[in-house]
């Protein structure tokens, strides 16, 4: 039933975006919707942190070879695409953040279960989880200032990004990593970090559904910047595969631990940065939008990547 639930997630995050923009079209925002959407994201963190294995991390560094490429594409190379990317289309203001962010994390979450779905290796996979997501946070903050340079600067992002940082990503990760070490000493905490696995899904559909209740003006102003920034995202995605395919010819891998990679470079880690953006000033509005779309592309990409990827990956 879960395993059905997460390979149709695409699906049920598509219809909670179009039913919200439905929604917030016909009605104004409501203000109990930006009241409940920031204990939603608590918990959605908070439970999708509970699932990476936080305490196995040693167990990354027994593949060094698997590691070596994963994090040179997900934290050299990939950076680089996005720079260009985002130099190539000229992006400013929040529609670059809302890029930046997206764009330069590596996924923890539905990575996992699309390299299972596309005959990947899960077991490095989940190993490689908490060193994807442990790297990112520290440089994320790193590479958005060096990429907007003034404009990060002069807007003050990092007065407004820290808080955010702090309160909405390291709070739920020290707390899952909290009880995953009580998990390993309690049957009934490991079962309940098992009923979590059950959340992440259905949480990040109610948040989208939303925000685009929600940010419905700001998706029907910005919709001729949206249609240029989906072609970075598809760009963004054919890239990840070029990439890969080199680093796993490169490392010389095993077949499934290159599919693996393909998936690790082209998904994202959407619902991470999502609430720091939703935390930043309405002047930065149009990030939390493109953030939305990068999802619903990628998800759509993630389609062609099943029936692509293990042809390609032999």
């Amino acid at each position: 039933m879960r395993d059905t639930l997460e390979k149709y997630q695409v699906w049920l995050y598509l219809l909670a975006i179009v039913a919200g923009i439905g929604l917030g079209s016909r009605w104004e925002t409501v203000q109990a919707w930006d009241i409940a959407l920031w204990p939603l994201l608590g918990v959605l963190l908070y439970a999708t942190f509970t699932q990476v294995p936080l305490l196995n991390i040693s167990q990354a560094f027994k593949d060094r070879r698997f590691m070596g490429a994963l994090a040179l594409g997900n934290f050299i190379v990939m950076p680089l695409v996005v720079w260009g990317l985002t130099t190539l289309f000229g992006l400013e203001g929040a529609v670059l953040l809302g890029v930046l962010l997206v764009l330069l994390v590596p996924c923890t979450d539905w990575f996992i279960s699309f390299t299972y779905l596309g005959q990947g290796d899960s077991a490095r996979a989940i190993a490689a989880t908490p060193v994807l997501l442990l790297l990112q946070i520290v440089l994320l903050p790193l590479y958005v200032a060096l990429m907007m340079g003034e404009q990060f600067v002069g807007a003050h992002l990092l007065s407004d990004l820290l808080p955010a940082f702090l309160g909405l990503i390291v709070t739920p990760l020290l707390l899952a990593w909290l009880t995953e070490k009580g998990a390993a000493q309690s049957a009934a905490l490991k079962r309940g970090v098992e009923v979590m696995g059950w959340l992440p899904v259905p949480l990040l559909a109610t948040v989208v559904f939303l925000i685009a209740a929600s940010q419905v003006h700001v998706i029907i102003e910005s919709q001729e910047v949206l249609w240029r920034i989906a072609v970075i995202f598809v760009l963004y995605l054919l890239a990840a595969v070029l990439v890969s395919k080199s680093l796993y010819t490169l490392f010389r891998l095993p077949a499934a631990a290159g599919r693996t990679l393909v998936f690790s470079l082209g998904t994202r880690n959407s619902f991470v940065v999502l609430p720091l953006a939703i935390a930043l000033p309405d002047i930065w509005a149009a990030a939390v939008v493109v953030i939305v779309l990068q999802s619903l592309v990628e998800l759509l990409g993630m389609v062609v990547y099943l029936a692509w990827v293990p042809r390609l990956v032999k």
